[in-house]
């Protein structure tokens, strides 16, 4: 029995009132994130064996931190998803591109990119994320992972733009590498790795704009 399944039968048989979210139960579509016995997880795939294996006497559920409550279980995405939108979270593909455009799977971005692009958007990095808890204008985790995803994309068209957003105040520069978003992962995505790849290139792009201007 997974938490998600507890969650189920408490609503049925003993608070009908009581609200969380869930959709796909496989573990696909984020939307049971929330922290249980103190850590960020998916309650479609924590089971509930595993946390007695673990020595816990109990299973104690609380909502997603860094967000708005709405009932119980159930947080405000909103905010989370404000700043996914910052980042221009889609392909812009380029002007005159007719024909789709492939990256064969032995390319070099493409073996960037692959680790990173399985991301599902649950939200658990961000909950997960102390810096994200303090500066409430930080762009998070899972929002600069996708912004990585994009940027290292050879047919996208809009890098320099969602570089100039992530280098800014509230951007890639407010991470200190704790790597707690890649503790919580449920896809076994390093937002942190995708963030130091991010820096690089920034770093790199402004050391070639120096070397051009003659400093």
């Amino acid at each position: 029995m997974s938490v998600l399944d507890a969650l189920l039968w408490v609503q049925r048989n003993a608070d009908l009132s009581l609200a969380f979210r869930c959709a796909c139960r496989v573990g696909m579509c984020g939307t049971c994130g929330m922290v249980i016995n103190g850590r960020e997880g998916l309650a479609c795939r924590t089971l509930l064996r595993r946390i007695a294996r673990g020595g816990e006497p109990e299973v104690r559920l609380e909502p997603m931190r860094h967000l708005p409550v709405v009932k119980d279980l159930a947080t405000d995405m909103d905010p989370f998803f404000a700043r996914y939108r910052k980042v221009v979270p889609h392909l812009v593909p380029r002007d005159g591109d007719g024909a789709p455009a492939t990256i064969p799977p032995t390319a070099r971005e493409r073996r960037l990119i692959d680790p990173q692009r399985e991301c599902i958007a649950c939200g658990l990095c961000y909950s997960a994320c102390d810096v994200a808890g303090m500066e409430g204008g930080f762009l998070g985790p899972a929002a600069l992972n996708r912004a990585f995803v994009l940027t290292m994309d050879s047919r996208d068209a809009a890098a320099q733009r969602r570089l100039n957003v992530v280098a800014g105040e509230d951007g890639l520069w407010r991470c200190h590498t704790l790597f707690e978003c890649a503790a919580v992962c449920p896809k076994g995505i390093s937002p942190a790795l995708a963030i130091q790849g991010l820096k690089r290139k920034v770093v790199g792009q402004r050391l070639k704009r120096l070397v051009r201007l003659g400093r």
